[in-house]
Formats: structure tokens, sequence, C-alpha cells
């Protein structure tokens, strides 16, 4: 039998997320300037490569229809790269270049609206995609585990169905407040100008804040894509 190759993609994906929430807190949660750099080469490095384990999706995408769904799915992807593109950029150019020469003003102000495009365009991502992983694990965990005896369904909606869905519905809903207190819009738009992280807050509420915001754009576009979906079926 062959031996299953090592999850890669779900790897690289929690790594690039983890990484993401990190360094959306800007250079303030380092006492050193450059954990922040190297922690942002290192998210390119794996976007990089998350690019590559998905190539076939972009060598396809001037082939065949759009359907409304691959519209807002092929939107989603080339915004990621197209900010990933920016912020590498920008980094540069404030790390290594733009210190001795005018356009640091710039570069700072495409680093920060580009990064909070990238984090809402990420969480959009992870929507548009969190059905088929949580099929993947559910396929694995039946692989994994002895044939249960057929039962019939269930007319009723399961108490734990329900519980997770008001825990989704309360995250959301702090994730709008989050989303509002934080200054999203501002820094998306260069409203805000500049980055302001309360340190006085504490970096745990800061986490949770960024998580609940990611919940939420996930959520919207994950009840989108099933509701293209099902229009198009329709």
């Amino acid at each position: 039998m062959k031996k299953r190759q090592p999850p890669l993609r779900m790897l690289v994906d929690f790594l690039m997320l983890l990484l993401s929430v990190t360094l959306m807190g800007g250079t303030l949660l380092f006492t050193d300037d450059r954990v922040h750099q190297i922690l942002g080469m290192v998210l390119l490095v794996l976007w990089a490569c998350h690019v590559v384990l998905n190539r076939r999706w972009y060598g396809a995408v001037f082939k065949g229809t759009y359907a409304p769904y691959r519209v807002m799915q092929t939107v989603v992807n080339l915004g990621i790269s197209i900010c990933a593109l920016l912020l590498m950029a920008s980094g540069m150019a404030m790390a290594w270049f733009m210190p001795a020469f005018r356009g640091m003003e710039v570069a700072r102000l495409v680093h920060l609206a580009s990064s909070h495009w990238y984090y809402c365009f990420m969480c959009a991502h992870i929507g548009l995609h969190v059905e088929k992983m949580a099929r993947k694990i559910a396929l694995r965990r039946a692989g994994s585990e002895p044939q249960a005896k057929a039962t019939a369904p269930s007319r009723f909606v399961r108490p734990r169905t329900v519980l997770l869905y008001a825990l989704l519905a309360l995250v959301c809903a702090y994730g709008v407040h989050a989303f509002v207190v934080r200054g999203i819009p501002f820094y998306l738009f260069l409203r805000q100008q500049f980055f302001f992280l309360d340190l006085n807050r504490g970096y745990a509420l800061f986490v949770a804040d960024y998580v609940s915001i990611l919940v939420l754009i996930a959520t919207v576009f994950h009840f989108l894509s099933y509701s293209l979906s099902f229009l198009k079926k329709a």
C-alpha cells in the first residue's frame, strides 16, 4: 500500500495564517523591527510555496467560462497575489532602500493599506475553501474509524449543531465589533495613515479581535459561495 503524503498544503496554510495574525500587530509587538521584517519574508516565502502548490489553478485562469462563483474566487485569489507583491515591494523599500532616499512615506502607506487588504482577502479565501477542508478532514476521519451501522436520519437538529451555530453567531457579532474598534475600514482606505495598537489592552485581546474578524469574513464568504452554488444548481 502507498503511504499517504504529508498534508503539506495544510501545514503551509496554517503557518501562513499564524504569521498573518502575528504580523497584523505591526512592529509594535517586537522590540526589534528586524523580527517583523524576518517574519514578513518568511510569510512571503510561504505564499510563494502556496502558489506553487496551487499552480494548476493559476494556469487555468484564462481557460473555461466564468460563473459568478468563479469570478468571486478569482477576484479574491488575485487580490491576495497583488497585495502580497505590494507588501514585498514596500517592505523591502522601507527596510533597505528608502531610508536614504525620498519615498519612505509612500512605501509606508502602501504597506499599511496592502497589509489590511491582504488580511481581508486571506479571510475571504479561507471562507471559500472551508467546506472543502472540512470535507477532507471528515473523509480522513471516516477512513481511520471503523464503519458504524447505518441509522435512519434524525428529523430533529442535533443540539450540538445548534450550539455550534450559536457560537459562530456570537463570534461573528464580536467580529463586527472588533472590525470597527480596530479601525480596519480606516486602514483599508487610508483614512487612518498611522497604525495604532493599544498595548494596554494586551496581546491576547488583539489576537482574539483579529481571529474574530477572520471568522466573520470567512463566514460571510462561505455562505455567499454556498448561495451562488445553490443558484447555479437551481
